[in-house]
């Protein structure tokens, strides 16, 4: 039980505490300046930004490499305003983040109250869930409340407004603390006969897929979905590009998607990243099975393959998961042929990527890239980020790393760089690779400044065409060459710009450096920017054809 006279922003901090949180992503404000107070008296780190949106992006980052939920404060009306942006890459990437924003005094709505702004309502649309905590008795109920629906069913963002009246006020005396197991995810239980269906379908099924979507895609969860697939004898396929069945680091996937006879959706959405499930993409004959743990996403799928949706079941994916691993007698299909063919297809890459040539000051992204893979093999808990347009699908086909964070489905940019923030918060002492493009740095550069003072070191190498890339492609593609206009960037010298702030800069304009130049980066135990020069390639569309 808590004493008399604590304040609500300090049941806040204990509520928190209670929850595991020991780093919160924030920029000051106003009205969260009493949660700063009561912070004083807890474990719980502030890592303060530069932009509200850079703390979200964070707490994105530090939810995927952790698993934990990730905390964003920021201060109310512009403030929160700010942050909600970065929301939407949360929501689409289904990743547990709580975003608490500051708020306008109870007492003084519609009187025209400093930053006053119906803040839960423009929140709602971007995440799970959204309210204003009412009332200080109600806060740690709130938070407590606000981490589980984040973690329950698809994670994803929600968002809590907590007014300063409330976080000011002192509580009542005699309310109880959340237990941890408050915070925890809601369970959903799978009838056993839908998991029998679905290991019957699949192992019955020539060419079965199972395909998940990004909230699998950790470290953790990839390990997860392989020992699915052993256990299965299935191919089991993540997917979290906002490229889709196109996605470069899934090589020819394409190829053997549209071979498929049975797909499982395991939580996977039947969205545009499946061509909504229509030929040519997916065989027009293809049926499918579906667990979810939404109605409202399973009733979509229904609507849209009609018969073709043969069972379905609402259920969260790890549940599930281990509903299927721990099924009585399970076996693993013959199915050896089929799992070669889909292995190969994924890891195709066109065999001309080794024989490559540069324009002279201007480096293939392939020739950029690939070196980096050394500095990634050298740490089994290393990190590669890609954001960007073009530059993105580049680093998805030529890197992997056994962390990696993307800008994801949501297909915004601009996230590169607090991603990389984060990632040195979660996993210190092993080397993150963010690889951005020229455009994207632009967002939020001035985060370098926060990597600095928190001395968060990591290696930004940002390909740098000197134009908005995915744009100009388009135009050029939908246009003609002689139509392309609003795409057009300086080739500016970002490597400054970190060493402005503090941090390690180097020009890279040979493919025989870029080696040498991240190597000297990871030296200086500093945030650093490899600004290399490249030719502005459309990504890469992989065929084994």
């Amino acid at each position: 039980m808590m004493k008399n006279n604590q304040s609500g922003a300090s049941v806040l901090v204990k509520s928190l505490q209670i929850a595991g949180v020991k780093k919160i992503f924030t920029l000051s404000g106003n009205h969260i300046m009493p949660v700063y107070d009561a912070i004083f008296d807890s474990d719980i780190d502030l890592i303060h930004t530069r932009h509200e949106a850079a703390a979200v992006h964070m707490a994105d980052a530090w939810a995927r490499l952790t698993g934990d939920v990730g905390i964003a404060l920021v201060t109310g009306g512009p403030g929160h305003a700010n942050a909600i942006s970065a929301l939407y890459t949360a929501s689409m990437s289904e990743s547990p983040v709580v975003l608490l924003s500051g708020h306008a005094p109870i007492n003084q709505l519609g009187k025209g109250a400093f930053q006053e702004m119906a803040q839960a309502d423009i929140a709602a649309p971007l995440t799970k869930a959204s309210w204003a905590c009412q009332k200080t008795e109600d806060i740690a109920s709130d938070i407590a409340k606000a981490i589980q629906i984040a973690r329950s069913g698809r994670p994803g963002p929600v968002h809590l407004s907590l007014p300063t009246d409330v976080l000011e006020s002192q509580s009542i005396e005699g309310i109880a603390l959340p237990k941890l197991s408050d915070f925890k995810a809601k369970k959903m239980e799978v009838p056993a006969a839908d998991i029998s269906q679905i290991i019957t379908k699949l192992q019955k099924a020539k060419k079965p897929l199972v395909l998940t979507g990004p909230m699998m895609q950790s470290k953790t969860g990839r390990a997860t979905l392989l020992a699915l697939e052993n256990a299965l004898g299935v191919p089991v396929i993540g997917m979290e590009s906002p490229r889709g069945i196109g996605d470069p680091g899934l090589g020819a996937f394409s190829e053997i998607l549209s071979q498929a006879d049975c797909i499982l959706l395991l939580g996977k959405k039947l969205d545009f990243t499946l061509k909504f499930g229509q030929s040519p993409g997916i065989n027009k004959d293809c049926i499918f099975l579906q667990v979810d743990p939404e109605k409202e996403e399973i009733d979509r799928v229904k609507r849209a393959l009609g018969e073709r949706l043969i069972g379905s079941t609402i259920c969260s994916v790890p549940e599930t998961i281990e509903a299927i691993l721990n099924f009585p007698a399970l076996q693993a299909a013959a199915l050896s042929e089929w799992n070669a063919v889909v292995k190969s297809a994924i890891n195709h890459r066109p065999t001309a990527w080794a024989s490559l040539s540069s324009e002279s000051g201007k480096i293939h992204p392939v020739q950029a890239f690939t070196p980096l893979q050394v500095i990634l093999d050298s740490n089994p808990d290393s990190v590669l980020i890609c954001d960007g347009g073009e530059i993105g699908q580049w680093a998805q086909a030529c890197l992997r790393a056994p962390n990696r964070v993307l800008n994801g489905v949501a297909g915004s940019i601009g996230a590169g760089l607090p991603f990389a923030v984060a990632a040195s918060v979660a996993k210190p002492n092993v080397p993150i690779i963010a690889v951005i493009g020229d455009g994207t740095f632009g967002f939020h550069s001035a985060e370098i400044d926060t990597a600095v003072r928190y001395r968060l070191p990591f290696t930004l190498v940002i390909g740098n065409d000197a134009k908005w890339n995915a744009e100009y492609q388009i135009q050029v593609r939908e246009y003609g060459e002689d139509r392309t206009i609003g795409c057009e960037l300086l080739p500016s010298r970002y490597e400054k710009v970190c060493e402005a702030f503090g941090g390690f800069g180097e020009l890279v304009m040979d493919a025989d450096e870029i080696l040498p130049a991240a190597q000297r980066a990871m030296e200086s135990k500093l945030p650093a920017c490899i600004n290399v020069m490249i030719n502005g390639l459309a990504a890469p569309n992989i065929k084994q054809i």
